[in-house]
């Protein structure tokens, strides 16, 4: 698999995931709803800004698959998607593992020290 594809994902929502996940405010709307739904409004009133900035987090995020919103009578709820962060995981996982392999073969390059620099390889 490339890493820059994850496991469920094409690389369009990928994009979607982590740009959602590049404001502060939606993470934190991530992090309350991943333990219990909540309304919108009450969400709204967490924040100091307005219903509709907050409804328009909340959107970003649901076009991201981080939260799952749901009609109940008038209120909709909002809910955290932890399937949509695990796969966020699973890619930031196979970078590491890119990382860590280009680092080892650093260090096993450094160790052997220059070579002779007559010799061709």
């Amino acid at each position: 698999m490339h890493p820059s594809q994850s496991p469920t994902y094409g690389d369009a929502q990928v994009d979607r995931i982590f740009r959602a996940l590049a404001d502060a405010t939606r993470r934190d709307i991530v992090r309350r709803t991943l333990g219990e739904e909540a309304t919108v409004s009450a969400l709204a009133a967490l924040y100091e800004m307005s219903f509709a900035a907050v409804q328009k987090h909340v959107s970003v995020l649901e076009a991201a698959d981080l939260v799952i919103k749901r009609q109940q009578g008038r209120e909709r709820l909002v809910r955290g998607n932890p399937d949509t962060l695990r796969a966020a995981q699973t890619l930031l996982d196979d970078f590491e593992l890119i990382w860590r392999g280009r680092i080892s073969r650093l260090d096993a390059l450094l160790e052997e020290g220059p070579g002779d620099p007559t010799s061709k390889p």
